[in-house]
């Protein structure tokens, strides 16, 4: 049975009808029209999916959204186009396929908040959870450390 659920995702309030057990990134991508997260696995295992939850990086596919009344989600649309990490991306060239970079971006952000001056094993232990299925690992390396830099 649907219900109705209110979120706030990038700043806008939105009320949507789902049913109680209807994932976040289920009701962001069909509901919403959002593109920025993907659905890579649905079991929370590969990152493609994550969003910003009140600050923290949440795997949207396994996260109900009803849970997220009264949260503020972020999506990568929701970062604009002068976030430092989204442009340390670009300009190391960090994606092949694209479809990781949702997750790589995301998970990056929290983590550099948390790690300003990461080493280079903080990064990869930081990203480990995040597939990267094409392997352009290296220029992801290489983008978290200058968005460190560009943030310092």
């Amino acid at each position: 049975m649907a219900t109705s659920v209110k979120l706030t995702v990038n700043g806008k309030r939105h009320t949507v009808q789902s049913a109680p057990d209807t994932k976040l990134l289920t009701v962001l991508r069909e509901e919403l029209g959002l593109q920025g997260p993907r659905f890579g696995c649905g079991l929370s295992q590969c990152g493609a999916c994550t969003v910003h939850v009140e600050g923290e990086a949440v795997r949207s596919c396994i996260v109900p959204a009803s849970a997220m009344a009264g949260k503020k989600v972020t999506t990568l649309e929701g970062l604009g186009d002068e976030h430092p990490v989204l442009e340390a991306f670009i300009a190391e060239r960090a994606a092949q396929c694209g479809y990781c970079i949702n997750g790589m971006v995301m998970q990056s952000i929290v983590f550099l908040k948390k790690t300003p001056r990461p080493t280079e094993a903080q990064i990869k232990k930081a990203l480990n959870a995040n597939i990267c299925r094409c392997g352009t690992h290296y220029a992801i390396l290489k983008a978290v450390k200058r968005a460190a830099r560009t943030a310092a």
